[in-house]
């Protein structure tokens, strides 16, 4: 079972390495002030918990853009490569069983669900490629 809440000194330590790679890979998000977006993620535990999740999976989530209609900012996996904990997955519960042989051990939208963020769309996959070059050897 996942545990569902941090501990304080958790919830510091994800922000601090979101911190860290904000500052080491500014050209994902030229123009982005990291005060502003701790300001809105540090009482957002429910937030700071799927960036957690995407850590500890091996992903590498980052600040790519902010929406100024929606007040939002988009963090998605910045990982060169799929995280080997998320590669070999069907998309969809429908997918996974429909496999007889070499069925995969879960899904994509089901991990998502249990990690509680959301799959890209299209158009935000291609965002993230004009940001920055992932899945060069691995699909997602």
């Amino acid at each position: 079972m996942i545990k569902d809440k941090l501990t304080i000194i958790e919830q510091q330590n994800c922000i601090q390495i979101l911190k860290q790679r904000f500052e080491k890979n500014i050209q994902r998000h030229q123009g982005l002030d990291w005060q502003k977006i701790e300001e809105k993620i540090i009482n957002q535990p429910e937030k700071i918990w799927s960036l957690y999740q995407m850590e500890i999976t091996g992903g590498e989530p980052d600040v790519i853009f902010y929406d100024d209609k929606t007040d939002e900012y988009y963090v998605v996996d910045c990982s060169t490569e799929s995280p080997k904990d998320r590669r070999s997955l069907a998309y969809d519960y429908e997918g996974q069983t429909s496999r007889k042989k070499h069925q995969p051990k879960n899904n994509a939208i089901d991990f998502a669900k249990n990690m509680k963020i959301e799959l890209l769309t299209e158009d935000e996959y291609r965002l993230l490629q004009s940001v920055e070059i992932v899945d060069q050897k691995t699909s997602s």
